[in-house]
């Protein structure tokens, strides 16, 4: 159970920080960013299955259309998640991307509705309204839908959906991921290095190990939750997932300054309202269970 609450715990604080990662990169366009993380990615996933000799999923993996077809648009899904999140981070939102993250465990419970024709309990139900009128209240403060935030949530509920239809290990999902898309990342690159506008080894040699870091600080993170899940109770992970979210709110407003008004405040706390009610309903629910189970024997 401590080996995988610390699993668990380095996860969450490594998403947690991506925010200052990726302001170190802020001068690198963010598509170029995106790019990167997928070339390195992927080498850094090959390099680790061949440590360990896992080679025999690859030719049933490949060799199945669904399974290659339903893993290329999980790939477009995370890319379209990924270069939102690089953006939003690098231009001045880490607060609106963090409520991306909040309110990403209440998008996976309305798509389990309208996807796998889930039922929810009357506590779920009042969460997800709530969470609605929560997005509602941001969306007359911002201006404007919070549209980052709701490109991440549903990106990476969709992504989880496609992933779920898969259902590959971490590493082997994440390279088959990254080697769909790597041949047209690694050909954008080069076509930015011929025309003189790559900032790969045209840069500082910070830089350039920072580009390179991009796909060990996007595997290493997801090994370590892949370890978790396996030590730790689900319910517990859906508890210690709002760390990430939680040290991205935090950098974007006390490290990078970010403007977080009265009216924010009201918006956020009626998510995180919803989210404690969603947390507390799961917990209450399971308690239950294990109660009128332990009756039964």
């Amino acid at each position: 159970m401590r080996k995988g609450i610390f699993y668990a715990f380095c996860a969450y604080a490594l998403w947690g920080f991506f925010p200052i990662y990726w302001k170190w990169l802020d001068g690198v366009p963010p598509i170029e960013i995106l790019s990167h993380r997928m070339v390195w990615a992927f080498m850094f996933c090959v390099g680790l299955l061949a440590v360990t000799r896992n080679w025999s999923w690859v030719s049933a993996a490949l060799h199945n259309r669904n399974t290659v077809v339903t893993v290329f648009f999980a790939a477009v899904l995370l890319s379209i998640n990924w270069f939102t999140y690089i953006w939003g981070v690098n231009s001045g939102f880490i607060v609106e991307t963090s409520l991306g993250y909040f309110i990403n465990p209440l998008v996976n419970v309305v798509l389990g509705v309208l996807i796998f024709k889930e039922r929810l309990r009357p506590g779920q139900w009042a969460a997800v309204v709530l969470a609605a009128l929560g997005v509602l209240f941001l969306t007359a403060v911002y201006g404007r839908p919070p549209w980052i935030a709701l490109t991440l949530a549903f990106s990476f509920g969709f992504y989880g959906v496609l992933k779920k239809k898969v259902q590959l290990p971490a590493l082997e999902g994440l390279s088959l991921e990254t080697g769909l898309l790597f041949v047209f990342a690694l050909s954008f690159l080069l076509w930015r290095a011929v025309n003189g506008n790559g900032s790969f080894g045209h840069s500082d040699v910070t830089t350039d190990l920072l580009l390179i870091g991009t796909g060990i600080i996007t595997a290493v993170p997801l090994l370590s939750f892949a370890a978790a899940a396996h030590l730790i109770p689900l319910s517990l992970m859906g508890i210690m997932q709002y760390i990430a979210p939680t040290f991205q709110f935090m950098i974007g407003v006390f490290i990078f300054d970010e403007p977080f008004s009265p009216q924010l405040l009201v918006g956020f706390s009626i998510i995180w309202t919803a989210l404690a009610l969603y947390t507390l309903e799961g917990v209450v629910r399971r308690r239950r269970k294990m109660a009128l189970g332990a009756s039964a024997d």
